[in-house]
């Protein structure tokens, strides 16, 4: 034996020199580490070329109240061109039957709540859906809107705001599972 690579407890003597030198507990726990790490299973990440349903929102979705807890309504958002569009599709215990959106503005005054397109001009930007605007059928406001995932992509995050993003209100919409 050489005075640089010296003769550890337990160890025979035949291993290799950087074994001799970790001596043999580090050398068991360096084993251990790398049978931990080849046998675990690989994180696989998805194809770009594949189209996933995180990549859109395009859907039937139940609008909960953020107030009371309780679904509203289904919107259903398609898109065209790249831009997304939400349509109201049915509503839940409405006040009257039939309802109008009487406290809209312009073109959206006294229609039938029931087909009005509350949801337009969203675009993709990174992870989220920006640019847009939302209506509200029940005050008849128009605000800014922002829509990203949250819960992988069972839930919408649906942010309607006027001025900046910080002062507004988030409502959580649901994805209704496909038939």
């Amino acid at each position: 034996m050489s005075r640089l690579q010296p003769n550890f407890p337990g160890g025979t003597g035949n291993e290799p020199t950087a074994i001799k030198r970790l001596g043999p507990m580090c050398a068991r726990i360096l084993l251990a580490a790398l049978c931990l790490f080849s046998c675990a299973p690989a994180q696989t990440m998805p194809s770009p070329a594949s189209p996933s349903s995180l990549d859109s929102p395009v859907g039937q979705w139940r609008t909960v109240d953020d107030v009371t807890g309780k679904v509203k309504s289904i919107v259903q958002i398609r898109e065209q061109n790249g831009v997304l569009y939400g349509t109201v599709e049915e509503v839940f215990s409405p006040p009257v039957p039939h309802p109008l959106c009487i406290h809209c503005p312009g073109q959206f005054r006294n229609r039938p709540v029931v087909g009005l397109q509350i949801l337009w001009g969203l675009h993709k930007d990174g992870a989220e859906w920006t640019g847009g605007q939302i209506l509200d059928p029940e005050t008849g406001k128009i605000y800014r809107c922002n829509l990203s995932f949250q819960n992988g992509d069972r839930t919408l995050r649906v942010r309607g705001y006027i001025g900046f993003s910080l002062f507004g209100r988030t409502e959580h919409w649901l994805r209704v599972a496909a038939p």
